[in-house]
């Protein structure tokens, strides 16, 4: 038996028809049935029904069929690896990006188009959704790798994290809001018991972090306004429309947004994104390469702000 009689096999079955099948492999037709003939006396047992206007598999060709496709497959998978160790890397990556994680200071697109530019055969495909969401994918096997927003520093069993982001969150509001007393520099969160606030939509590592906080205090937050994009919540804010809870605001965003902001204390919750994969690895060589040059290629620690 050789892996070509069971390629001609399978190929016959799904065309129905011994010409096509031949056009379909650029062969002879005559070269297909002989072969084909040669797998059946092998076998012992005919595999396709040349009787009708259509070739069909017979009982023995349908019970064979599915092994048929699993050895090609089987070898198709044996060459993509030996490809894929030897350089010519291909293959699918799916990464989560968490609104918000994509900044120019982690400059996500020019890794990935370094790393496109480098292996051309890797199809990368994006996805944005909610933390909460993405880590379940993660552990489903439906994400290879995801930036999200965390609330917990300590990954959850059968995950990986490296910390992007860990920072104090801050309070955001209008110049004439009256939290802002002279000389204040932070607020305890109890005082945001009654105000309507602004955040991040339900499932983000940030509303996950805020939601704890409140109950810490005693009590849940009167959330007025939600947002997917941080940008949004800056421009709310500004418009007195509620207290935006958010990572620090670089001084020249807050200033150029008209925007004042307080620490939040007692407690005082923290901001994180991390870029987070399966602690067995990714499956593949092409997520693991791209995963090894995001990590060489994001800051360190606790290093860094949005």
């Amino acid at each position: 038996m050789e892996l070509r009689q069971l390629q001609y096999f399978v190929a016959v079955v799904e065309e129905a028809n011994f010409t096509r099948a031949a056009a379909r492999l650029h062969l002879a037709q005559p070269g297909i049935s002989a072969q084909i003939r040669q797998l059946e006396r092998e076998l012992g047992q005919p595999l396709l029904d040349r009787s009708g206007r259509t070739v069909t598999p017979t009982p023995v060709g349908e019970a064979v069929l599915p092994y048929a496709r699993a050895a090609l497959a089987a070898v198709e998978g044996v060459r993509h690896t030996v490809e894929e160790f030897t350089g010519l890397l291909r293959g699918r990556v799916t990464l989560g990006l968490v609104s918000g994680a994509a900044t120019h200071e982690f400059d996500v697109a020019s890794v990935l188009a370094d790393f496109h530019d480098e292996h051309p055969r890797v199809e990368i495909a994006l996805t944005e959704d909610t933390s909460e969401h993405m880590l379940a994918a993660l552990r489903r096997g439906e994400l290879d790798l995801a930036m999200v927003g965390i609330v917990d520093p300590e990954p959850p069993p059968g995950l990986t994290f490296r910390m992007l982001v860990d920072e104090p969150l801050v309070v955001a509001t209008a110049p004439d809001d009256p939290l802002l007393a002279p000389g204040r520099t932070s607020v305890p969160l109890a005082e945001l018991r009654d105000r309507p606030l602004i955040s991040l939509p339900r499932g983000t590592g940030l509303r996950g972090t805020l939601d704890r906080a409140c109950a810490e205090a005693g009590f849940r937050p009167r959330i007025a306004f939600e947002a997917a994009a941080p940008e949004l919540l800056v421009q709310l804010a500004a418009r007195g429309l509620g207290v935006a809870v958010l990572p620090a605001l670089p001084p020249a965003m807050a200033t150029a947004a008209g925007l004042r902001t307080l620490h939040l204390t007692d407690p005082s919750p923290r901001g994180r994104i991390a870029l987070a994969w399966p602690t067995d690895g990714p499956t593949g060589p092409a997520a693991g390469r791209l995963l090894t040059r995001l990590l060489e290629s994001l800051p360190e620690s606790g290093n860094h702000t949005v």
